[in-house]
């Protein structure tokens, strides 16, 4: 029978193409994440918000148009996103169909919501609500078994926060059957920090200052920051980012964004449906940062939380990806090993969120049991080799498949490598400007190995300084 429920889904942080008079200001296209950067590049400094813009709209013409499709990756914001193509397509085979144009059309049973991913989680709840209101009532319009549909949240990253402070504080508890997250950092994210207090990478040449004064001045991005206490002092104790100042981090935004965390947790602890609503699937496996040392006002970053290393998706760690009110070993979180960027394609996780939308049983195809952790530089300069490092899990003997691929899917380089209970450096060849796909696998289906994919941009700064940024993007 056809789902009865609406879907509705929301991307992370930079999933959202942006338009602005006319134009597309961000919307990176297959093998185009070198031209994304630049035309959003020659646009940063009015895309940048004002300061005290808090969840204000700030009326400058930008609005965003679509799910992002493929690859998007700005340095200094967050972390390299795979598209959303996957995620729909699964959704569509599960039923859900989407709105046609012609008048006649019957209404959609699959909305994906994008936004203006600078702004405020609270704005974009607000705008989340006109436009599942109408197309839930439209919905249950068609009477029958529809007549009393509720709605479904399928969330990558950031999107759970904007659904979870629609359903509890726009009054979409009432309407809302399930939240689905992946990857969303319920708790923030020590990631959000150290980009907020270091900045844009300098390796972006002129370029990273735009970035940095453009990442600073986003609600959103600081309404990611670790609600929990993730800061080592200088006599090891820990504590919040509003306990200390970070140089960097704005106080005012700072101390907003802890109570847009305390707020929602109030809210959900006071009403007990919302955790049986609820459904996580959490990344694991994969070296994350958890806690951050300051020292004369720098930060360094620890993969550990009380000397216990309980990894994450490389960007969002365990202690941060649930509730504070679901223990980390609880049951209700569905694990998946996987990169946080690649959690909304990865087969075993979009299996898991077929199983909690159809609540029959679903056989979760995940190749492998043994978890291979990959590090990898987010970030490399065209014309000089780099390092990756890979280690199973578990002591095993299997070989694993090297791929790196463009972002066209074409190979770029293939290796078989042995596997070590180190953490074994890979040198990687210098490569041509562009983004790529670090893929990792077993050799063959039989291998216990759980597949990993990390993504990097290659830079090249006489290629897209900030003097060709403008002509790029025009």
């Amino acid at each position: 029978m056809p789902p009865t429920d609406l879907v509705v889904v929301l991307p992370g942080i930079l999933g959202s193409t942006l338009r602005k008079d006319g134009h597309l200001v961000w919307a990176p296209s297959k093998g185009a994440a070198l031209r994304a950067i630049a035309t959003l590049g020659a646009s940063i400094r009015q895309l940048t918000l004002p300061d005290g813009i808090a969840d204000d709209d700030p009326a400058d013409g930008v609005q965003p148009a679509a799910l992002m499709p493929d690859l998007h990756v700005l340095p200094g914001i967050w972390t390299p996103l795979k598209g959303y193509d996957r995620l729909i397509t699964r959704l569509r085979a599960l039923g859900y169909r989407d709105q046609f144009p012609a008048r006649d059309a019957p209404p959609a049973s699959l909305i994906p919501f994008p936004y203006d991913w600078r702004l405020s989680c609270r704005l974009n709840a607000t705008r989340l609500a006109a436009v599942v209101e109408p197309a839930l009532t439209r919905w249950r319009a068609q009477g029958g078994r529809y007549a009393d549909a509720k709605v479904t949240f399928v969330c990558h990253s950031m999107g759970g926060l904007i659904a979870r402070w629609y359903i509890e504080q726009c009054g979409g508890a009432e309407i809302t059957s399930k939240l689905i997250t992946l990857g969303t950092p319920y708790r923030g994210a020590v990631r959000a920090l150290a980009q907020l207090a270091a900045g844009a990478p300098t390796a972006l040449g002129p370029f990273h200052l735009d970035v940095t004064a453009f990442a600073r001045s986003l609600p959103s991005l600081y309404q990611l920051l670790p609600e929990y206490a993730c800061l080592l002092d200088e006599s090891e104790r820990l504590i919040t980012v509003t306990d200390v100042a970070v140089p960097g981090l704005d106080p005012a935004m700072t101390a907003d964004a802890a109570r847009f965390h305390r707020t929602l947790r109030a809210a959900e602890s006071a009403r007990p449906q919302s955790l049986t609503a609820t459904h996580a699937i959490v990344g694991t496996g994969q070296p994350t940062p958890t806690t951050a040392r300051l020292t004369e006002g720098r930060l360094e970053l620890i993969d550990t939380y009380q000397n216990d290393d309980f990894y994450g998706d490389s960007t969002v760690p365990l202690v941060a990806a649930c509730r504070a009110d679901v223990p980390m070993d609880s049951n209700t979180l569905r694990r998946v090993p996987d990169k946080h960027g690649n959690l909304q394609r990865n087969t075993a996780a979009l299996d898991e969120v077929e199983a909690v939308l159809t609540a029959r049983d679903t056989v979760i195809k995940a190749p492998g049991r043994v978890p291979l952790r990959l590090t990898a530089p987010e970030l490399a300069l065209a014309g000089q080799p780099f390092t990756i490092h890979v280690t199973p899990a578990e002591p095993a003997r299997h070989t694993i498949n090297l791929a790196i691929r463009t972002e066209s899917g074409d190979l770029a380089e293939a290796r078989t490598l042995r596997p070590s209970p180190r953490r074994a450096p890979v040198t990687i060849d210098a490569l041509p400007p562009g983004a790529y796909s670090i893929d990792l696998t077993g050799h063959s289906p039989a291998t216990p190995y759980a597949p990993v994919s990390a993504d990097i941009l290659i830079w090249d700064p006489d290629l897209l300084a900030a003097r060709r940024l403008r002509t790029l993007g025009t």
